[in-house]
């Protein structure tokens, strides 16, 4: 056993020491960051809320106030939605532009976010509080590949000419959905924007885009990046506001011809529902508990390695967290010991510090969540190995945690938790593994950690989740498909797959005098 922790601790130094080495290399932080325009972004302008009304955003590491936001509601989103549809119009200068032109525009977005990286992930660890180093490492590298991905396929995505019977001459092009109204959540608010911006406007269409009210800031910074790279007036809208009122107006909204939602399953079948009165497309990507499958043949130092990150990244706010932990019985003690060791070494504290790996949670209503369900984790019977409380009396931090001997009828094996909390469940063979990693309403993510191809294919085959990992967890590219099974979301973002989310296919058929081979 002790030979085990060495290994593991041996492992965790040498990450430590890599990661300050590429820590390095980023600019410090701004722990006083410029704020960016407080008001809705509409047509190219800044303007008030219809209402005058205006809302708070919090600071999470210490709760005060950073910002009063103007408030949209349905007569902001009439508003937006009335701008984007005459970008939208036929002849207008968005849809007489070439594609080429589009990905140029979304081209020159990126390097404006390139520009300005260091301030935006400033800004996010002010409004989100992740540690910075994540933000400018992770999620601002995410967002601005996003951008640039996208751009490439603006003019690469097009139709096809068919052979069909008959003296006629057939063709097929994708032309854009129109108005798409995007909803994104609180826990990466730069690369979620990204995620629904580039694809949405490589194809051709315009957005009106409501952002989640617990994190408007940066995303009020892109929208000035967006007029600055010079994307005409109406194509881009950004509201800030909250979800009943400004989410349900956009859900609702006859002018809206798509919707895209980022954020939980309860609130993504509100959506759906909603979406129907005019047949909206629709996109949800939501909630997840995902399965990873630890097998005794593993290379034990990775699995515990990305076990961890599978968990913890972003204080365990990510929809497809890897939280459920399945072991094999012959290694699970070991398992359990090595896994209370790393999270023990988990710096929580002051985001802006480079070394911090856990900051606060984004708000109070989240840390009640977790500290309900840690609390109904020990009641129901599970090992708290690890933490299980608040963190601190200042703030919304919370102990990394760690349960093992999880049973699958516990809350903590079935909710959604989002937050730094890992559980460890016990197995014994590989069809056992696979029909409780299957027993889920969610399907977003999964991962298989073992040396065999055989038992990693598989189960890679057999595992109902829109993504599983082979030895890694958390590997995100633009160019490669995102989305779930189940209640975990229809449709896929990223990608090529993602692009067809924002097209529409139009057959033309045309009566040809003769038709030659």
């Amino acid at each position: 056993m002790h030979s085990v922790l060495k290994t593991v601790g041996a492992a965790a130094t040498r990450a430590f020491r890599q990661n300050v080495r590429c820590m390095s290399a980023i600019p410090p932080p701004n722990r006083k960051p410029d704020l960016p325009p407080t008001k809705l972004f509409i047509n190219n302008e800044w303007v008030n809320a219809v209402s005058g009304k205006t809302f708070e955003t919090h600071n999470p590491t210490n709760g005060e106030v950073i910002a009063h936001m103007a408030e949209a509601d349905a007569a902001d989103v009439d508003i937006a939605v009335a701008a984007a549809r005459e970008a939208f119009e036929l002849g207008s200068e968005w849809r007489t532009m070439d594609a080429s032109r589009r990905g140029l525009l979304l081209h020159r977005l990126a390097d404006l976010i390139e520009r300005d990286r260091a301030y935006l992930a400033s800004l996010e660890t002010l409004d989100n509080g992740k540690p910075y180093g994540d933000a400018y490492a992770a999620d601002l590298a995410l967002t601005i590949n996003t951008y640039r991905y996208f751009s490439g396929w603006a003019g690469k995505k097009h139709g096809q000419t068919i052979p069909i019977d008959g003296d006629h001459f057939a063709y097929t092009r994708l032309e854009p959905v129109g108005v798409c109204g995007q909803i994104i959540p609180w826990n990466f608010p730069l690369a979620m924007q990204a995620w629904k911006l580039a694809p949405a406007l490589a194809m051709g269409n315009t957005i009106v885009m409501k952002t989640a009210e617990q994190t408007p800031l940066t995303a009020n910074h892109i929208a000035a990046l967006v007029k600055e790279a010079g994307f005409p007036p109406g194509v881009v809208n950004i509201l800030s506001g909250y979800g009943p009122t400004a989410g349900g107006a956009i859900a609702t909204h006859d002018g809206v011809d798509k919707v895209a939602f980022t954020g939980s399953t309860e609130i993504g079948q509100l959506i759906h529902t909603m979406a129907a009165g005019n047949l909206k497309r629709v996109t949800l990507e939501l909630g997840g508990k995902s399965a990873n499958v630890v097998f005794g043949d593993c290379d034990f130092e990775r699995a515990i390695d990305q076990a961890h990150l599978g968990t913890f990244f972003n204080h365990g706010q990510c929809c497809s967290a890897a939280s459920r932990v399945f072991v094999e019985e012959s290694i699970y003690d070991q398992f359990v010991e090595a896994t209370v060791e790393r999270a023990k070494a988990i710096k929580v504290g002051d985001p802006y510090e480079m070394d911090t790996a856990q900051g606060p949670q984004v708000n109070q209503e989240q840390l009640d969540k977790i500290t309900d369900l840690c609390n109904s984790g020990t009641r129901e019977g599970a090992q708290l190995a690890l933490g299980g409380q608040r963190y601190g009396d200042k703030g919304y931090f919370f102990q990394p945690t760690v349960f093992a001997n999880v049973k699958d009828d516990m809350r903590i094996a079935k909710e959604e938790i989002f937050g730094p909390v890992m559980s460890i469940f016990k197995f014994k063979d590989v069809a056992e593994v696979v029909s409780r990693a299957n027993n889920s309403i969610y399907g977003l993510a999964a991962s298989v950690f073992t040396r065999d191809i055989e038992k990693a294919l598989k189960l890679a085959h057999e595992l109902q989740a829109g993504t599983v990992y082979v030895n890694a967890y958390h590997v995100l590219q633009p160019s490669t498909p995102f989305g779930g099974f189940k209640m975990s979301g229809s449709g896929r973002e990223l990608g090529e797959y993602g692009l067809e989310q924002y097209s529409e296919k139009k057959t033309v058929i045309i009566k040809t005098a003769q038709k030659n081979s």
